[in-house]
């Protein structure tokens, strides 16, 4: 049991990754990963050839399971549902200890997870992230393995689609954050319109707990002047936003408090600017997230 506790502890950020992948919730994918490792200590440890892809297809079938009553619940959802944020510290501590997003993950997350059947979402992360043959996949998903192998290649090719032109680095991802933070800050809508892609799509996620937008923003010019109404309004109202920048879902963020709620917002960056805002405000969302000093 020593043994299979220190296997799992080094899965564990896998793990976790196909968890959030196909549920978009960090409270969701802690807890499957948890009943895996309590499935693992009942387990008869004769039957388990591979325990990697033992536990990724027990993380999977426990996810597919929630998802279930996950997706019910989205279908009364108030306005736009974006995934619950992964947010990790700039100064996190142990590197070891950090979950690093598979890019199929991040991508998807970002940008075409809701895009995705469950199915899709199962057989494109099994197969293209951990790796597993569609023979073992299609067991999970009640396919057969050329079922699957299609399942996966449309899975792939929306994630493709989605992936940046000419993506950023870390560093340039932010750099382009700082300048897109002082444009918000000064509202000069020319300095905005500079850091935003022109086809820049922002999205918001209140959950109907606090105000949002219910549908998508797009275009830049449209964008940059709701962001700076929404500064112009809490500066009226005598709010000052504090925060500060994070990882957020693999990527350069930003943690704010507006003065009034949390926000967390990722973004998608194309040809040195911004291509898409997410930014999610359900507090039920940001249970886990530390708030701004």
């Amino acid at each position: 049991m020593d043994d299979a506790g220190h296997n799992f502890e080094r899965l564990r950020s896998e793990l976790f990754g196909v968890a959030y992948g196909i549920l978009g919730s960090v409270a969701d994918a802690e807890e499957v990963v948890q009943e895996s490792w309590l499935r693992l200590q009942r387990a008869d440890s004769e039957e388990i050839g591979d325990l990697r892809a033992w536990l990724a297809t027990v993380v999977a079938r426990l996810a597919l399971d929630a998802l279930g009553s996950a997706r019910s619940r989205r279908e009364s959802y108030v306005g736009d549902w974006l995934p619950e944020p992964l947010v990790e510290e700039l100064d996190g501590g142990d590197p070891a200890q950090r979950i690093t997003l598979d890019e199929n993950v991040a991508t998807a997350l970002g940008l075409v997870l809701e895009r995705l059947s469950p199915a899709e979402r199962t057989a494109f992360l099994l197969h293209d992230s951990f790796g597993m043959p569609f023979a073992a996949i299609a067991d999970l998903v009640g396919r057969s393995p050329v079922a699957v192998r299609q399942l996966a290649a449309r899975a792939r090719r929306n994630v493709r689609g989605a992936r940046p032109r000419f993506p950023a680095s870390r560093e340039e991802q932010e750099r382009i954050l700082t300048r897109f933070v002082l444009a918000c800050q000064t509202g000069v809508l020319e300095d905005l319109l500079a850091v935003l892609d022109p086809e820049v799509a922002y999205r918001s996620d209140g959950g109907g707990e606090v105000p949002a937008a219910r549908v998508p923003v797009r275009g830049a010019d449209r964008v940059a002047r709701a962001l700076i109404a929404i500064g112009k309004k809490q500066r009226r109202q005598g709010r000052a936003p504090t925060g500060r920048p994070a990882i957020v879902n693999g990527g350069a963020g930003l943690v704010f408090h507006d003065g009034k709620d949390l926000n967390v917002m990722s973004f998608g960056f194309n040809a040195g600017r911004i291509a898409a805002i997410q930014n999610v405000r359900n507090p039920e969302k940001l249970k886990h997230v530390a708030v701004p000093a």
